[in-house]
């Protein structure tokens, strides 16, 4: 199968670099893109997954917003500040890409999940 089939079969990484995230002048932790893309091929993620370096994921209040996308759904993290929340984040991207499944994420991102949409109220809530 062909590398880019591959990728687009497992798992997608977006790493923000939007309005507010890795600002330091802002006063918010640096994004270690060069360390992300070294790393990224060292391990050999890009054979099972895609990196994309984007513009704002939102939301704004939250700082150094990361999301693994996976057509089983997707895991939002924010608030990362230091190598290891970054190297966990690396970590959970290949244990997704090499089991094809949406996995809890490692007790290391715990603390960053991101709880991005709220479902709807039950129907029987509005009786």
């Amino acid at each position: 199968m062909p590398r880019q089939a591959k990728r687009l079969a497992r798992v997608q990484l977006f790493v923000c670099l939007g309005c507010c995230c890795g600002r330091t002048d802002r006063g918010h932790p640096e994004v270690p893109v060069d360390w992300l893309k070294a790393e990224w091929k060292r391990r050999g993620l890009r054979d099972w997954a895609h990196l994309t370096i984007s513009g704002c994921l939102g939301p704004c209040e939250r700082t150094n917003v990361a999301m693994i996308a996976t057509a089983f759904g997707a895991q939002s993290f924010s608030d990362l500040a230091t190598t290891a929340d970054y190297d966990a984040l690396l970590q959970q991207v290949g244990r997704i890409a090499e089991t094809g499944a949406l996995l809890p994420p490692l007790r290391v991102l715990a603390p960053h999940a991101l709880t991005r949409f709220t479902p709807p109220a039950h129907d029987a809530a509005l009786r």
